[in-house]
C-alpha cells in the first residue's frame, strides 16, 4: 500500500507532509528510513561495553528518527539522511546519559585525564605525548593504554555532549549546526558561528593521527575498524587515538563552554 509513494518526488512528498501531517506518508517515511537507525546504532555499539545492548540502542534511535521526520524542513539545503542521522545519534546518546550506564569510577578517570592533558598543554604550550601523560597520572604505559581502553565508550558519548546552550534551538552539535537560522535570534546565530570556529580550531590543533581519526569517524562516517584499515593500524589502536583526541578536545573546549554559558 505504501509502495505508491515510491513514485512521488521526495521533495514534494516532504512538502505535502509538512502541510498535511498525513499518517500514511509518515508511515512511508518511517519505513524508508528505518535502516538508518540500525546503521547509527551499529556504529555506536562498536565502542560500547557489553552491558549496552544493540537492540536498546536501536529503540533509543527510533525516537530520533520520529523526531527528525516531524521537524525536517525540506526548504533548507540539507539532505534528510544527514539531518536524521544527527537526530538519531543524539537520541541514542540522550538515552544513554539518562540511564547513566558509565560507572562513576570511569567518569572520574575520564575527567582526571582531561584535567591532566589541559594542565600539561597549558604548562608546556604544546601537544603532550603519551609518556608525559602517563607519568603525570603515575602509571606505566601498559596501565595507561589499559585506561584508554576502559574510557573508549565514554568518549563516544562525550563528544556529542559538548555544547548545550539552552533549549533545542540553542543546541550546537559537534559536527554541524542543523537547526534553521529562522528559529534563532541574531545573537544566537553569531554565538553558534563562534562556537563552530572554536571547535574547528580545536580539531586542527590535534596531533595528526588523532585529527584523522576524528575526521574519519565523525565526518566521513567510518567505523573504528574501517579507520584502522585506512591508517593501517589495529582497531584497538584507533580506539586509543579516538579516546585521547576526545580528552584533548574536551580539555580545550570546556573553558570556552563555561565562559559562553555564563554570558
Amino acid at each position: 500500500m505504501l509502495d505508491k509513494y515510491n513514485q512521488f518526488d521526495e521533495t514534494d512528498l516532504w512538502k505535502q507532509y509538512r502541510v498535511t501531517k498525513d499518517a500514511e506518508i509518515r508511515s512511508y517515511l518511517v519505513e524508508k528510513y528505518s535502516p538508518l537507525v540500525k546503521h547509527v546504532a551499529g556504529r555506536i555499539a562498536i565502542g560500547m561495553p557489553q552491558n549496552v545492548e544493540f537492540e536498546d540502542l536501536v529503540s533509543y534511535g527510533v525516537f530520533g528518527l520520529l523526531d527528525a521526520i516531524e521537524k525536517f524542513d525540506p526548504s533548507r539545503e540539507i539532505k534528510f539522511k544527514t539531518y536524521a542521522m544527527t537526530r538519531i545519534r543524539g537520541s541514542i546518546f540522550d538515552e544513554l546519559r539518562s540511564v547513566d550506564w558509565i560507572p562513576r569510577s570511569i567518569r572520574q578517570k575520564a575527567k582526571q585525564l582531561e584535567n591532566i592533558i589541559a594542565m600539561l598543554e597549558n604548562k608546556e604550550g604544546k601537544k603532550v605525548e603519551d609518556e608525559e601523560i602517563a607519568k603525570e597520572l603515575g602509571v606505566s604505559m601498559e596501565e595507561y593504554n589499559s585506561l584508554l581502553a576502559k574510557l573508549s565508550g565514554t568518549s563516544l558519548v562525550s563528544l556529542n555532549d559538548i555544547w548545550f546552550l539552552g533549549d533545542e534551538n540553542d543546541e550546537v552539535s559537534f559536527m554541524e549546526t542543523l537547526e534553521s537560522p529562522m528559529n534563532m535570534n541574531p545573537d544566537n546565530i553569531i554565538e553558534k558561528e563562534e562556537i563552530k570556529n572554536v571547535i574547528v580550531e580545536a580539531i586542527q590543533s590535534l596531533p595528526e593521527k588523532e585529527k584523522k581519526v576524528i575526521v574519519l569517524y565523525y565526518y566521513e562516517d567510518l567505523t573504528l575498524k574501517e579507520i584502522g584499515e585506512v591508517l593501517e593500524v589495529t582497531e584497538s589502536r584507533i580506539s586509543q587515538l579516538h579516546t585521547k583526541a576526545v580528552a584533548r578536545l574536551r580539555s580545550k573546549l570546556s573553558k570556552v563552554k563555561s565562559a559562553i554559558q555564563k554570558r
